[in-house]
């Protein structure tokens, strides 16, 4: 037995190890995963909770379209009783007045169809329909809107995170001209109030770079919270390269971009679809001027355990059954103005409905003006910011030259240097501006949000 056991421990230990190190490779694989744009986006689109509402509101307006099938479907309705009676009453298979304990039960079938009813159950079906395809429209807008906020999300990280390397990469430039300043003012070449200068400028970098990481901190926090996602310690975005891509939408007409945006934007076809619901909800409201015309049929049995002629229980419920069949109509004549007042209320609705597409086409008719104006102003200001810095950046290397060989003074040195370092958070913060709103004006064309190409 002692022999099995350590056969059994040896092979523990052999299998321990590899184990081990899985588990070690599965951990890190999860802590270095870094998720890319259209992972965020699929992720909000899956996860976000206002979307998960709507989508109940497509569901719910599945079983709004059952329910009007439904009302084209006969009822049925069975019941059945049974009870105990001592005293006068009345014997049911003999239809008379017995004072005596009876025990008796009865049961029945009874079946109703709707034949006319003002075409009510027509205009619900069609109202469930168009029902669905509003709830549709509603959970589009929302997928466009929640995917565009996680990409504005997604691009301030990537543009906090250039901020930093910049930050980071113009730090080591310091550092290194520290030390070429440090040998010269050794040498006698360079003041001592030079090496001052720069250790200056290395603290305020150092500065403004645990700002810098502190910004892309919360930005990162910010997008984890947008994707509901609650481990922010190990959550990272990938560092993609975001080119500027523009499909010529920027060329065009606003004119155009507008005439699209009313056929494939979903605010038009929300407000376009709250119309026609208004108007099948006034054919509905009207069909109760109209009469109501509607079929039934009843099948009933009985047994009383005291007849006469002591025939047992299925006999009995098989002699004295009855069957009732027929037509009932119902003509409204007056209630209460009922009918009436809901058939104003539709109206009134129909009207505030047309009057909210038309406000839906001047906003969606602005909005596209903004988005327009803002995506040319975004070209310029990002055209600028690349001419700024490229200025900029001979002007730095120009007093750096000139800093190397002793004519020009650490200060002057030192804000030629801050100068071109704002020059390129400048242009990074201009880059990813033009980006995003490029992408919103594109979105307004009629780009899915799941199509954008960044």
């Amino acid at each position: 037995m002692q022999k099995t056991y350590s056969i059994i421990e040896k092979y523990m230990k052999k299998l321990a190890i590899p184990f081990f190190f899985l588990i070690i490779s599965i951990s890190l694989n999860a802590q270095s995963q870094k998720w890319t744009l259209q992972a965020c986006v699929n992720h909000a689109l899956e996860n976000n909770i206002s979307v998960k509402q709507n989508e109940l509101d497509v569901d719910r307006s599945d079983i709004e379209r059952l329910d009007a099938i439904g009302n084209f479907l006969p009822s049925i309705n069975a019941n059945a009783s049974a009870s105990k009676n001592t005293g006068l009453s009345l014997n049911p298979t003999t239809n008379q007045l017995e004072n005596t304990t009876l025990g008796s039960a009865s049961g029945a079938i009874n079946v109703g169809l709707t034949l006319f009813d003002g075409l009510r159950n027509v205009r619900e079906l069609q109202r469930s329909k168009l029902s669905k395809l509003a709830a549709q429209y509603r959970l589009d807008k929302m997928k466009d809107d929640i995917a565009l906020a996680v990409a504005n999300s997604y691009l301030q990280v990537l543009l906090n995170k250039a901020n930093l390397k910049v930050a980071k990469s113009q730090n080591i430039v310091t550092q290194e001209q520290y030390t070429r300043t440090n040998e010269l003012v050794d040498a006698g070449v360079l003041p001592r109030g030079d090496l001052l200068e720069i250790k200056a400028t290395d603290a305020a970098e150092k500065q403004r770079l645990a700002v810098a990481e502190n910004t892309v901190k919360i930005s990162l926090i910010s997008l984890a919270q947008l994707l509901l996602i609650k481990d922010y310690e190990n959550f990272d975005i990938a560092d993609e390269e975001f080119n500027i891509i523009d499909g010529g939408i920027t060329n065009l007409e606003v004119s155009k971009i507008i005439e699209s945006a009313k056929q494939t934007r979903s605010e038009v076809k929300i407000a376009e679809s709250n119309v026609l619901l208004a108007e099948k909800d006034l054919q509905i409201s009207r069909s109760g001027y109209y009469p109501t015309l509607s079929a039934f049929f009843g099948y009933n049995t009985r047994y009383a355990d005291n007849d006469p002629l002591q025939r047992d229980f299925v006999e009995q419920l098989y002699l004295n059954d009855g069957i009732g069949y027929g037509l009932q109509l119902n003509v409204p004549i007056f209630n209460g103005f009922a009918v009436r007042n809901n058939v104003k209320r539709s109206k009134i609705n129909v009207q505030n409905s047309q009057f909210q597409l038309e406000q839906a086409k001047l906003d969606l008719e602005s909005n596209v003006y903004q988005a327009y104006v803002d995506a040319q102003g975004a070209l310029k200001a990002y055209e600028a910011a690349t001419v700024a810095l490229e200025s900029q950046e001979l002007a730095y290397q120009y007093a750096k030259e000139r800093f190397d060989v002793g004519i020009t003074n650490a200060f002057d040195f030192s804000q030629s240097k801050l100068r071109y370092d704002n020059a390129k958070i400048e242009e990074n913060r201009a880059k990813f501006e033009y980006i995003f709103k490029l992408k919103v004006l594109e979105l307004y064309f009629g780009v899915p949000a799941t199509e954008l190409k960044f």
